[in-house]
């Protein structure tokens, strides 16, 4: 039940950046680093475990070997990802499960952001401004007028989206994200300002997919919760705040002010603890791992009592309910 250290998968897209790279200390031959999958058993990227015992294996074998790492979930159906959006994203929408299972043999895709920084005038689109109907909507992309249809959110560094599947949605320019969501990699991409690839091809579109899984009444995606102080001793400059709670995850930012935290693993649940700002030492039965910024944790599920003390934020994931699957 010792916690390891993931390897994240890299991902390049046109729109992504370099701040992985040069802020989180993340390794890649590619130029731009858009994505870092830091947990991950999908087939289109899967984590690797970086030191101690399952070192250079895949997460999907250690689970495979070893279950009782997830505790009740059964499967690893979460995905944890860092995005830098160095240019603004396409807008899209993913399909639900029953959608998603039975065209792309895929879970669709809730998913959460938590905004780690962004520019000043940093903004993103979410949902649209008033009820639309799929006629309406088709005519949109048809007459190019779809970016008037959708509502922009000016964002800032804490802010928290939680995205339903349906909701038109693009990540703008100058915005770092951390998504959690379930693990799924479809994605229908409706506009993409004209954008070619690497290689001057248009990249591709998904609209009549798009058309057909698309929610068309507004909706409020942002979330707010208060944050827990912690008061006893050392702990009172610890800080916990819930950023998502629902059936494929539940997530928690913790701050911690040269301070620390105590955790109990127990046996219905792992965790995963992702440093996205300073740095940390992970404590179980006396033996201490450093946590850098970057750097991605998993915590098997019966690991017992764990501490974490530094001056650092890590977003916590776990998994809670059982899913059918």
């Amino acid at each position: 039940m010792t916690p390891f250290e993931l390897k994240p998968v890299i991902k390049d897209y046109i729109w992504g950046g370099t701040r992985l790279r040069d802020e989180f200390g993340m390794e890649s031959d590619s130029q731009r680093l858009a994505e870092s999958w830091e947990l991950s058993c999908h087939r289109d990227g899967m984590s690797i475990v970086s030191g101690g015992e399952f070192s250079g294996m895949t997460l999907e074998e250690v689970l495979a070997a070893n279950p009782e790492f997830l505790g009740d979930a059964g499967k690893l159906s979460v995905m944890i990802k860092l995005i830098d959006a160095k240019e603004r994203l396409s807008v899209q929408v993913h399909p639900d499960d029953e959608y998603a299972r039975k065209y792309e043999n895929d879970n669709g895709k809730t998913e959460m952001w938590y905004v780690v920084d962004a520019l000043p005038d940093a903004e993103l689109i979410c949902g649209v401004k008033e009820p639309m109907t799929r006629e309406e909507l088709k005519n949109a992309v048809e007459e190019n007028t779809l970016l008037d249809k959708l509502k922009r959110i000016p964002v800032k560094k804490g802010d928290v989206f939680f995205i339903t599947p349906g909701t038109l949605h693009a990540i703008g320019a100058g915005i770092l994200i951390a998504e959690i969501q379930q693990s799924s990699n479809v994605t229908y991409r409706v506009y993409d300002y004209g954008r070619s690839d690497d290689n001057g091809k248009l990249r591709e579109l998904h609209i009549d997919k798009a058309i057909e899984v698309a929610r068309l009444e507004p909706e409020d995606a942002s979330r707010s919760y208060p944050a827990i102080h912690l008061s006893a001793g050392e702990y009172a400059r610890t800080t916990v705040r819930l950023l998502a709670d629902c059936e494929y995850f539940t997530v928690t930012l913790t701050e911690l002010d040269d301070s620390g935290f105590d955790i109990n693993v127990d046996e219905t649940s792992f965790r995963h603890m992702l440093v996205i700002e300073g740095s940390a030492e992970l404590i179980r039965e006396g033996i201490s791992y450093h946590m850098k910024k970057g750097s991605s944790w998993f915590v098997p599920a019966g690991a017992g009592n764990i501490t974490v003390r530094g001056k650092c934020s890590i977003i916590n994931t776990e998994k809670i309910k059982t899913e059918e699957e």
